[in-house]
């Protein structure tokens, strides 16, 4: 029996798939052992697949996109700030393939996949969002990344898949401690050591919470900076003198951590149209040679859309 979804999702959603995480997920988790039929690396392939049916298995979406990053380097943040994601090591070339690999398997599982080199996948999903919402359709992105808690607004909703985690707006702001509206300039106060954004030097967490409880944005703040000492939390004049001290460094990390939301795409919501082909779904595994090893999984999901159960 399919493990039904435990909130409230409107007929018309696009669920939007930020697959780095799931494929890097399962790069980890699987054992190295497993290969395709020419001897290569499939672990990522063989987990993120696994992942991919059962996320089919239990939404059976109308619509639905795979979005994959390849800007690591060259994205337009690296040029306003070349230090930008400069911590992260490349990946090896057994999971390059592998994400290549990726790719293929949405498509034959007909999933629309997307991603660009000037753009972040956190732009792509913003963009097409936005275009959902304008569309008259919910939002269900399928990522633990915090960054895009700020496109919580309307009926999107952020689904940690692995843990099983829905937030909205609601949620988000209990969570995190700052409206979805407010996550990048949060980031932009408090700093980000994943994605090396520098941040104010000296403002943490917490104190970037108590100032956007106050102020609504960046630019409110910086309005009403001879205010923050009369705010009264501890440390207020030291704080005060940081935002003076950094202010470029501030609005600048907030251009880092602002995701676009008008990225220049040709994909309009019926090219996101979910379209199985079951024929397809199985060839692509026996092709890779795991085709006995994907069974019990490709079962379920056969079985859910042949009988809806």
């Amino acid at each position: 029996m399919t493990r039904k979804i435990p909130v409230q999702i409107p007929a018309k959603t696009l669920y939007l798939i930020d697959t780095s995480i799931y494929i890097f997920r399962a790069w980890f988790s699987m054992q190295d052992g497993i290969t395709d039929r020419q001897g290569n690396p499939a672990n990522a392939v063989y987990g993120f697949g696994h992942f991919l049916l059962q996320l089919l298995e239990r939404t059976v979406p109308s619509h639905i996109v795979a979005v994959f990053d390849e800007s690591l380097t060259s994205s337009f943040r690296n040029r306003i700030y070349p230090a930008y994601k400069a911590n992260r090591d490349p990946a090896p070339p057994e999971l390059k393939h592998q994400f290549q690999q990726c790719r293929k398997l949405c498509r034959a599982h007909g999933i629309r996949d997307l991603s660009s080199k000037r753009y972040e996948a956190d732009d792509l999903i913003g963009t097409l969002v936005t275009r959902a919402r304008s569309g008259g359709y919910a939002s269900v992105i399928v990522s633990r990344d915090k960054d895009l808690a700020q496109l919580l607004l309307g009926d999107a909703q952020l689904w940690d898949f692995a843990e099983d985690r829905w937030l909205d707006r609601v949620q988000a702001a209990a969570h995190f401690g700052v409206d979805a509206a407010q996550m990048a300039d949060f980031l932009a106060l408090a700093g980000d050591a994943v994605d090396n954004i520098p941040g104010v030097p000296g403002v943490g967490k917490k104190t970037a919470q108590t100032l956007l409880g106050e102020y609504a944005d960046l630019d409110s703040l910086y309005a009403n900076l001879h205010h923050v000492e009369s705010l009264g939390f501890r440390g207020a004049a030291r704080t005060r003198a940081l935002l003076e001290q950094h202010r470029d460094l501030a609005f600048l990390s907030r251009q880092l951590t602002r995701i676009k939301c008008d990225v220049p795409i040709r994909t309009d919501l019926d090219a996101c149209r979910w379209q199985p082909q079951l024929g397809k779904m199985q060839r692509f595994w026996d092709d890779m040679g795991l085709g006995r090893r994907m069974l019990p999984r490709f079962a379920k999901l056969t079985q859910v859309l042949q009988t809806g159960t």
